[in-house]
């Protein structure tokens, strides 16, 4: 092992899967310890209630979303796809935004997920959720990812919908690629075999 060199760091050409949080009692949770953090909150529940990567959500500036209304859009150009994206905000995503607007004096350029000690970033956005789930004792493998892969799970199991707009959503190219990203396969074959007929 070299100096410096991460043992859990995956070897060249392996891939580390990160999970969704599966049960609405941890997001909950998570949501309630972050309670007092509006930074924290905000990027947590816009994080779970949309599908943006992390570093989307980063790009995200305050004039996009200053005086936003539940259930209108911002525009959003995806860093690793180039993309113009459109994204509906919820109302849990709007009402945190207010608060987060109103924790600090914000300009209108400003990016909405900056700290203390300036902008925020993905490799400190995967810190913070890997610390949120051990924070709350959720066993599993958590990182930045999971707060996209938390949306299109609960999409899918909590809310029923479907793979082909799931896909759309994900710019997808298959169902499996799908449920594989969303780590719902393997949980609905299982299921099948408890039919009983």
């Amino acid at each position: 092992m070299k100096k410096g060199q991460n043992f859990n760091h995956p070897k060249e050409g392996d891939q580390t899967k990160v999970e969704p949080i599966r049960d609405l009692k941890d997001i909950k949770a998570i949501r309630k310890m972050l309670n007092g953090n509006a930074l924290h909150q905000a990027l947590f529940t816009i994080g779970v209630n949309t599908n943006l990567r992390a570093s989307d959500l980063l790009n995200i500036s305050v004039g996009q979303v200053n005086r936003i209304k539940p259930m209108e859009e911002i525009e959003i150009r995806e860093q690793k796809t180039g993309k113009l994206r459109r994204i509906t905000l919820n109302k849990a995503c709007v009402d945190t935004i207010t608060q987060l607007l109103a924790s600090k004096p914000y300009k209108n350029d400003d990016p909405l997920f900056i700290g203390q000690r300036g902008l925020l970033t993905v490799p400190s956005i995967h810190r913070l959720v890997k610390s949120w789930c051990r924070s709350i004792n959720l066993p599993g493998n958590y990182g930045s990812h999971t707060l996209r892969k938390t949306w299109g799970y609960h999409q899918r199991v909590t809310f029923g919908v479907g793979l082909p707009e799931l896909m759309e959503c994900f710019n997808h190219s298959t169902q499996r690629q799908t449920l594989q990203y969303l780590c719902v396969q393997p949980e609905e074959i299982r299921n099948v075999y408890a039919n009983e007929l």
